[in-house]
């Protein structure tokens, strides 16, 4: 593991961002933000599996005008995500978002980037800019001769100059691509020439099988060279997967420890025990839990104690039998068929 990069530290609501916070785990809503019950509802969703900040698209000024309902109903901070109309995020500001998406480039005039840069000052509000593979100008693909890593950082470097000459320095960056390389060797750039925290993903990643993937590749290379303050997974589907896929890439890398870590091998022809179905039953029943636990299921006797042994609580499967281990000791030897039983009370003695 690389060391940590060095960058300021802004707060979005009560979440500090940069500097030696947590890296954060952060969604979207795929609700229609003037459907208050149904976005309430998602959010709170969110909440429970973990997700610490999360943005609503703001369409136009009935979503506005429904961000402070929104906003008074859940507990965590809300970022209102806004392009070309600066009036909309005005509007936000007034309605106590804790933070804003949106390119000062792309919001008008420079009166109109003066005035929403004045109310977010006056609110304490942070601003993040995000640069998006299909949003650089072709001015700049044409200066490259296509889409490079050198676009994308140049396009980002000019909203933040814009920022920076109005004496705001409250922000964080993003600049994301559906192309992994090019994600990762932008982000390696910019991580160079800003002092700011940085937002990571890779954007319209797919569905959750493919973009997981590609989320965990992107997002882990550059974890992994200590690049990176806040991460959020684009998955096409239930927003909850993102949150779950955020915490799974942080887990791998030792980064933040939250909920059951799940250590189950493969299998072989040495398995003798149903494992999958087990290792799927563990998955699905304590994907609520908080308290970092992890439980190994294991099919056969060659890895399988070993593995047990080094996980807070597991199973050695055997044939028609396995064994059951609690913090390395061996606690008791289990039929097959009452195995799943027997290791899911254990675990909820722990938890």
């Amino acid at each position: 593991m690389y060391q940590r990069r060095k960058c300021l530290k802004i707060k979005v609501g009560q979440v500090e961002i940069g500097g030696d916070a947590p890296i954060s785990v952060q969604s979207m809503t795929n609700t229609d933000t003037r459907n208050v019950e149904e976005t309430v509802k998602q959010i709170i969703e969110l909440e429970k599996a973990g997700c610490e900040l999360v943005r609503v698209a703001v369409v136009d000024e009935k979503a506005a005008a429904c961000l402070k309902k929104i906003k008074e109903r859940i507990h965590i901070p809300l970022i209102a995500d806004i392009h070309f109309n600066y009036r909309l995020a005005l509007k936000a500001l007034e309605s106590g978002v804790d933070g804003l998406r949106i390119n000062p480039g792309n919001i008008g005039s420079k009166a109109k980037v003066q005035e929403v840069v004045a109310a977010a000052k006056h609110h304490g509000v942070p601003i993040r800019i995000g640069v998006n593979s299909g949003s650089v100008s072709k001015t700049l693909l044409a200066k490259y001769g296509g889409l490079v890593p050198e676009a994308l950082v140049e396009s980002a470097l000019e909203h933040v100059a814009i920022l920076e000459e109005l004496g705001f320095y409250n922000m964080k960056i993003s600049l994301k691509a559906s192309s992994v390389p090019l994600m990762v060797e932008a982000y390696r750039m910019i991580a160079t020439k800003v002092p700011y925290p940085l937002h990571l993903g890779v954007t319209e990643a797919g569905t959750v099988k493919s973009g997981t993937v590609k989320s965990a590749v992107g997002i882990g290379i550059l974890l992994a060279e200590g690049i990176g303050d806040t991460i959020r997974v684009s998955l096409t589907g239930d927003p909850l997967e993102e949150v779950r896929v955020g915490y799974a890439i942080l887990q791998a890398l030792e980064l933040r420890k939250k909920g059951i870590e799940l250590i189950s091998c493969p299998t072989c022809g040495r398995c003798q025990i149903n494992l999958a179905k087990l290792a799927e039953r563990i998955e699905t029943e304590f994907s609520f839990v908080d308290k970092p636990l992890k439980v190994a299921v294991m099919g056969c006797v060659v890895n399988g104690p070993g593995e047990a042994r080094e996980a807070d609580i597991g199973i050695a499967g055997g044939k028609g039998q396995g064994i059951l281990f609690k913090k390395g000791q061996v606690v008791a030897t289990v039929p097959e068929d009452k195995l799943e039983s027997c290791l899911v009370q254990e675990i909820r003695k722990m938890i």
